[in-house]
Order: C-alpha cells, then sequence, then structure tokens
C-alpha cells in the first residue's frame, strides 16, 4: 500500500474518533483482544495456524488467573488477505466488539490499511508485515511487528547471494511495499558493498502472465533473480521461467516458496530454489513449550508455521505486559510495558506463568519468545535470523541460517 492509499484510510479513521462509546481506558472485567488473521486468500496457509497459536495463548494465560487481573476475551476475524476486507473486519472489532488491542495481520497491505484505525482508536496492534513504512508511519508507538521487515530480509537475501557466490543478480517486486522492500533492501546493500544488479522488474498483481516481465530480466543475463514476491504471481513467473530454458538460480521469500508451490509447479521446476525465511527461537524452553501446545492442538509440528509462534508471542507479550502494569492499567499504561518485559536486562522466562511468577516477586523479566527474542527497537520491530533453504527433490531443506543482527 502507497502513502497515498493510507492517507486516504487515515480519514476512515479520523472519523471513528467521533464515533462515542469506543472507551480502551476501561478497567472492566475483560481485556478484549481481536484476531484479525488471513485465514483466506493468499495468507491462507499460514492465518488458520496462527488464529490457533492466539487461542492457545489466550487460554494459558486465563488458566494462570489472567493478566494484570484481567482474563482475556478474545475475538476472531478473517481479514481475507485484503486490505477492503481487512478495514472492515476491524472496524467491527473496534466499535462492535470494542477490542483494546488487534493482533496477527500478515499481509504488508493489510497492516497499513488497519494502521490508521488502531491508531485513531489508540489501541495495540501487533503484526507479523515486512513493510519499512509501517516502522514510520507508527507515530505513536503502538504498532509491534514480530517478523523482520522487509529490508531486512533484502540485506539477508544479499549475505546469502555473497554467500553462494552470486554475481550477476536480477530483480523482480511485486508492486506494493512489501516486496518492494524486499528487493530494495537487497540492492541497497548489494550496490554498497560493490555490486551491481544487472535488470529490475516491478510488476503489477493479478496478471495471467508475466511472460514481458521476465523477458526483460532473462536478457540481462543474471546468475541469480531476487524476489519480492507471493504465492501466485511466483507460480506463474516460475512456470513461464522454465518453460524458457532458462538456468539461473532463485532467491525467494519463504511465504512464496514453500510447500504449496512445489504442490501447485512439481518437483522438477522447483529445483534449487532458495527459499529464505526468518526461523524461531527453536532451542529456547519458550519454543519447546509452545511446539508442544501447538502440535497437540492442530496435530502439526510448530515448524510448520513459522508466523504461528509470532502470533503466540503476541499475545504472551501483551500479557506480560499487563501483569507488569498492574490491575486497572488503561492501553496506554500496557503498551508502555512491552518492551519492558520483552527487551534485556531481565530474569530470562520462557512462559507466561513463569513471567507473572518473577513480576509478582517485583522481578524484571525479559521474556524470550517461541518466535525469537523479541528484543523490539526503537520503532517495535526485531532481528530474527533467517533460515536458507534448498527446495530438493519437492521438499524443502535448510541449509543454513543467516544473522545479521
Amino acid at each position: 500500500m502507497q502513502r497515498r492509499q493510507f492517507a486516504k484510510l487515515t480519514g476512515v479513521a479520523a472519523a471513528l474518533q467521533c464515533i462515542p462509546g469506543i472507551g480502551f481506558s476501561q478497567t472492566g472485567e475483560t481485556f478484549r483482544i481481536g484476531s484479525l488473521t488471513p485465514i483466506t486468500g493468499a495468507g491462507s496457509p499460514y492465518g488458520p495456524g496462527m488464529q490457533q497459536a492466539i487461542r492457545i495463548a489466550v487460554d494459558e494465560i486465563n488458566a494462570a488467573g489472567g493478566a494484570g487481573g484481567r482474563k482475556l476475551e478474545l475475538f476472531t476475524e478473517d481479514d481475507q488477505t485484503k486490505p477492503d476486507a481487512a478495514v472492515l473486519a476491524a472496524k467491527k472489532l473496534i466499535e462492535v466488539n470494542k477490542v483494546q488491542a488487534v493482533l496477527g495481520t500478515w499481509a504488508s497491505g493489510v497492516t497499513l490499511a488497519v494502521l490508521p484505525l488502531t491508531d485513531a482508536a489508540g489501541i495495540i496492534q501487533m503484526n507479523v508485515s515486512g513493510a519499512p513504512a509501517i516502522s514510520t508511519l507508527d507515530t505513536k508507538d503502538l504498532v509491534w511487528r514480530f517478523q523482520a521487515t522487509n529490508d531486512r530480509f533484502g540485506i539477508a537475501f544479499a549475505e546469502i547471494c555473497k554467500k553462494y557466490g552470486f554475481k550477476r543478480p536480477a530483480t523482480m517486486a511485486f508492486n506494493n511495499a512489501s516486496g518492494l522492500g524486499n528487493v530494495e533492501g537487497f540492492t541497497r546493500v548489494w550496490t554498497q558493498r560493490g555490486g551491481k544488479v544487472v535488470a529490475h522488474v516491478t510488476y503489477e498483481p493479478n496478471r495471467p502472465s508475466y511472460r514481458s516481465e521476465l523477458q526483460k530480466i532473462l536478457a540481462a543475463k543474471p546468475d541469480v533473480i531476487v524476489m519480492g514476491s507471493y504465492l501466485p504471481d511466483t507460480t506463474i513467473i516460475l512456470r513461464e521461467w522454465f518453460q524458457s530454458g532458462a538456468e539461473n538460480k532463485w532467491v525467494i521469500p519463504g511465504w512464496a516458496a514453500n510447500p504449496d508451490l512445489v504442490k501447485a509447479l512439481g518437483a522438477e521446476v522447483c529445483e534449487g530454489i532458495i527459499s529464505v525465511d526468518t526461523v524461531s527461537n527453536e532451542k529456547s524452553a519458550s519454543y519447546a513449550h509452545f511446539d508442544a501446545a501447538y502440535t497437540k492442538a492442530t496435530g502439526k509440528p510448530a515448524s510448520t508455521n513459522i508466523y504461528a509462534a509470532m502470533a503466540y508471542d503476541m499475545v504472551i507479550s501483551l500479557g506480560l505486559a499487563m501483569e507488569a502494569a498492574g490491575p486497572g492499567a488503561n492501553v496506554t499504561q500496557v503498551n508502555a510495558k512491552l518492551r519492558d518485559v520483552a527487551n534485556p536486562p531481565g530474569n530470562a522466562v520462557a512462559t507466561f506463568a513463569e513471567g507473572k511468577a518473577q513480576i509478582a516477586k517485583k522481578g524484571k523479566v525479559n521474556y524470550e519468545g517461541a518466535s525469537g527474542k523479541l528484543d523490539f527497537d526503537k520503532y517495535g520491530d526485531v532481528t530474527p535470523d533467517f533460515g536458507v533453504y534448498i527446495i530438493e527433490k519437492g521438499q524443502l531443506a535448510r541449509r543454513d541460517v543467516v544473522s545479521i543482527a
């Protein structure tokens, strides 16, 4: 989503400020949170698991007696991975359900569309979106990102291309903040280090073919094409690339190069693709705890959905902030405690129950999340590590972990 669209939606958000009854400093029986995840649309491989992870965390907090003297009450909506649908769902959560936090938005366009609404209402927004603009448009420090920014992905792409010995990269980007953020971050780092990007194409969504854009890229004879893309467009581009007979390599974000891509195209087309995604805090006690709970609830290990651990961490960190803020705390007071409970220094804790016990003893806690260490910077962003996966015989095999911290 571009700034012009953001400004238009801000006008919608401003109207919400005139609606009576949206009192988010109330100290009622429950603290209401809204799950806004992509149950349908491009994010549907991840949204149901994210919603389930949020439910798991809510149940854990409530089973421990609640947070800050209140139980959590959960309301769920499908954002359909579409900004317009997400705006309607967010308005329902804010106006009707009167939630005090909206959690789980996946696509950058969705988060950028919802952000003006949560900002105007003065409530917390937590997401797994990558667009760099989210950081600077968050003027009230109410937005928290549990996924790497797209420019951080770009830095990781540059590290990987260097490590694998590529010399002539080209880039292709879906025309939105997320896609462009990926390749712009890559290009900035690559050129700063003396490299050259031999060709670039920005392409539009919902096209039946990208043959002309692909031919422009292939004419530059790249040895690797770095993508800022989603699953539907990546599927079309790779099918047409395979038909062309070209032999370059690909570096593609994990949300586009995943098992669904292999299912759509077959193992032969996908062989050798480099898929890059953030990796969870896999050696931590918090991850082991979440993995067990998630596997029990869904029948699938947490490793099958990187975003589920992020969604779980949203609720646990929010609950710990509520506990640290104390009984009767309003949204502003809770929000102010999020860095306190997630960043060092402090006693490392792996679960909400552990953190609640430490806070009761007047101790400072540092929640080591299931998805990462969750050390939020001044923008509310994190810097996780990145897994490098190679598609081999139809399977994604992790071959490396890259740290840019």
